[in-house]
This record gives C-alpha cells, structure tokens and sequence, in this order.
C-alpha cells in the first residue's frame, strides 16, 4: 500500500441529492471561457464562440455561460458546479469541435473528483466481494422509464384496503370495545 493519499483532501462519499432517482438535475452551474481576442492559442475559443456557442446555449438553458476576454493569456474553461467545486480545462490549440466536446463532458459531470481521497462513513475488516448494497439495488429497471404519476404504481400493494381506510376500521373498533365496556 502506498502513501500517495496522505497528500490528497479527504472527502466523504456523497451523491448530489440522489441525482437520477427522481429526475436528473444538471450539477454544472456556471462556464467562464476566458481567451485572447488576437492571440493564435485561443483561435478555436473564438471559432467556438462565433459558430457553435449559441447552439450549445440553446441546448442547455440551465447552464449559464460567460465569456472573459484577457490580453495575452492562454485559454481556459472554467465550470463551476453546484456543489461549489470547480474545474479548470487549458484549452490552448483547441478546434471549436474539442471545446465542444469538453463543454458537454463537464455538463455531464457531477464535480471534479479527482485529487480527493474518498472516505467512506463506514469500516469493515472482511469486504463484500459483491459490491455495496443501496435500497435502489433489487429495484425493477421498468421504474426508470414510468412515467409519473402512474395509475399502476399507485395501486395498494397488500389487498383492496388503503391505509386510511384501515385507521378508520381500528377506530371504529376501538369505540365500539369502550362503548361495550362502558355499558
């Protein structure tokens, strides 16, 4: 075992908010494209901004992305998450396809993970070799594509009765033994 994660940040393992359970929430929040509106490094930045950003934009409403022109300076993407994290991408030669496609890999990223050495909240001497178990892991797939609310799903499981008419039998016993053991 090496000691390379004793310089990493410990950081818990968490998932934003159970992303995907319910419906999928973009965790990219903001792009700042930082170029030189001269200089040759930043040629795709700019082919990018002038062909293909109002597109991407369209696409993707609930990213908000800025532009930062800088005298001198080598290109960079910088997106910044939901979560608080950032990530900065040196786009210096880039073609408009390439920040095209970085755009779209940092959109379907949860956050920068990496340089952080995940800490689990919980130990065991003797792991599992099948995996960690999650309540979502002997669910049925066909959930996934059900489309909400669903006259099927709403059903009660266990016989015709619901639970509040349930509550209403026991309470209508429960007065008839006190009426009973009242007279």
């Amino acid at each position: 075992m090496s000691n390379s994660h004793l310089f990493l940040k410990p950081a818990f393992i968490t998932t934003p908010g159970q992303n995907g359970v319910g419906r999928y929430v973009c965790q990219l929040q903001r792009v700042v494209l930082k170029f030189c509106m001269s200089h040759g490094s930043s040629r795709g930045v700019r082919e990018f901004i002038e062909t293909r950003l109002l597109e991407f934009v369209k696409e993707s409403p609930e990213v908000a992305v800025y532009l930062k022109p800088r005298r001198h300076k080598s290109p960079i993407i910088k997106a910044e998450y939901l979560n608080g994290e950032t990530q900065w991408v040196n786009a210096r030669q880039f073609t408009d396809d390439e920040v095209l496609k970085w755009l779209n890999l940092l959109k379907s990223q949860s956050s920068n993970r990496s340089g952080v050495r995940l800490r689990k909240l919980m130990h065991t001497d003797f792991p599992s070799i099948q995996g960690p178990w999650t309540p979502y892991l002997f669910r049925d797939p066909q959930l996934n594509l059900a489309r909400f609310p669903s006259e099927e799903l709403s059903r009660p499981l266990h016989g015709t009765k619901t639970a509040t008419q349930q509550l209403f039998e026991i309470f209508e016993k429960q007065k008839a033994a006190q009426n009973a053991n009242s007279s």
